[in-house]
């Protein structure tokens, strides 16, 4: 996978195109993020509309490093609560409190999908609406 053909995942990503999904992943993917597992294409998609009726999320990938079989980015991940929510993925949230993930994500690709996606946290914040900001660990 080029690093234009990533950057265009992630331009789709942060569009919250949920088709980007079908382009991009194996039916198949495995998706190991903290202690979260999603296993097929179809939990991928279900997992991500859950956090996009939440949260506007953005990724900014800082470092991309590509070979014939896999990818890894250094990335951060930029969530912003858009509306009050009692039962988000990361807990009851209100509307402007923002979290911040940094780490690596490592990519497995074949026929340019993604086979297997594994996430390492380098660090996880929470920042609430009056600026107060807090380490989280690994959320999943």
């Amino acid at each position: 996978m080029t690093r234009e053909h990533y950057a265009a995942y992630i331009r789709r990503f942060n569009a919250q195109d949920l088709s980007v999904f079908e382009e991009f992943l194996s039916p198949e993917v495995r998706v190991l993020n903290g202690t979260l597992e999603l296993l097929g294409r179809e939990a991928m998609r279900a997992h991500y509309a859950r956090i996009w009726r939440t949260f506007r999320e953005t990724l900014e990938v800082e470092r991309w490093v590509g070979d014939g079989e896999g990818v890894a980015v250094q990335m951060k991940a930029h969530f912003e609560a858009l509306r009050d929510d009692p039962a988000s993925p990361f807990g009851p949230v209100v509307a402007g409190e923002r979290f911040e993930f940094e780490g690596l994500i490592l990519y497995r690709v074949q026929d340019e999908r993604f086979t297997e996606i594994r996430v390492a946290y380098n660090r996880f914040t929470h920042t609430d609406r009056e600026g107060r900001k807090r380490e989280l660990g690994i959320p999943h």
